[in-house]
């Protein structure tokens, strides 16, 4: 198949599936999900992204009527089907199909899965970025459907001529609009701790297990715009770029300053990913 979606069972392709309009997803984003790239048919990080799934749905009282197992073997499953060696998997469940009423139903979540063709990243093409002011909510750690903030400040970025926003909450650096950011400066790795302001990124975790391999020291703290600005690089994270540079900040030049420190995060980064996924 050219791509597949599937919806608590049913399967076929994504132009021709339909959802209920009941489904709390379309009323209220009341769900959550998460999303990989895949190839050689392997899903990357499967655990890792099932974890994050799972801790989001509990956050939120989605109880999940399938194991954490049950999930990877759908995903895996559907990866097999669509005719592409370099694929997007994403997921996401509902709280489930009932009348519009903000009370959480008695009713069981909705699954909802799409495979996609996706080339992955050009590594060596660096990326410009815009800053924006975080306007979401408080539970940015959670990886919800509500996602207008994200929304808006993505077009911003495409509107200015940039691939990302970078959000700050008065002048500390948050994250951006659907990827974490994080600096080198001075040989140190830095990157905003996991509190409540920012998503606990998969592909964040790597570059601090990188990092830690290559022996470069890690400070989870947050930092300001002030910093980012003079950052010797600015890296911008996610599991379907991996880890990019960014090289223009608000219209200015930014980084490039430390390129091989950089180069080192980036190949063993990648060095992981081909292993993980067996080519």
């Amino acid at each position: 198949m050219r791509n597949i979606g599937y919806y608590n069972g049913r399967t076929g392709l994504i132009e021709e599936m339909t959802v209920p309009m009941n489904d709390r997803a379309l009323y209220f984003g009341d769900g959550v999900y998460d999303a990989t790239c895949c190839k050689n048919n392997v899903v990357y990080l499967i655990d890792d992204h099932v974890d994050r799934f799972f801790n989001s749905a509990g956050l939120l009282r989605i109880k999940l009527p399938y194991s954490k197992q049950e999930l990877k073997d759908i995903l895996n499953s559907l990866v097999k089907q669509v005719d592409a060696d370099e694929k997007f998997v994403y997921w996401q469940a509902s709280r489930g199909t009932a009348k519009r009423n903000h009370l959480f139903p008695d009713c069981e979540p909705n699954l909802y899965i799409t495979v996609t063709p996706a080339p992955l990243p050009d590594l060596s093409k660096p990326i410009k970025l815009i800053t924006l002011e975080d306007t979401r909510f408080l539970h940015c750690n959670i990886k919800t459907l509500n996602l207008i903030p994200s929304v808006m400040a993505a077009q911003a970025a495409d509107e200015a001529g940039c691939d990302e926003a970078v959000l700050h909450r008065g002048g500390r650096v948050t994250e951006c609009a659907h990827s974490n950011v994080s600096i080198l400066k001075d040989g140190v790795f830095y990157t905003a701790p996991t509190d409540h302001l920012i998503l606990p990124g998969i592909a964040r975790s790597r570059l601090i297990r990188a990092c830690k391999i290559l022996n470069i020291p890690v400070d989870e703290t947050p930092f300001t715009l002030d910093t980012l600005y003079n950052a010797d690089e600015v890296i911008v994270s996610s599991s379907s770029k991996f880890c990019l540079r960014a090289n223009v900040l608000d219209g200015k030049p930014v980084g490039g300053k430390a390129p091989a420190l950089f180069k080192s995060i980036q190949d063993e980064v990648m060095r992981e990913f081909h292993a993980y996924i067996g080519v």
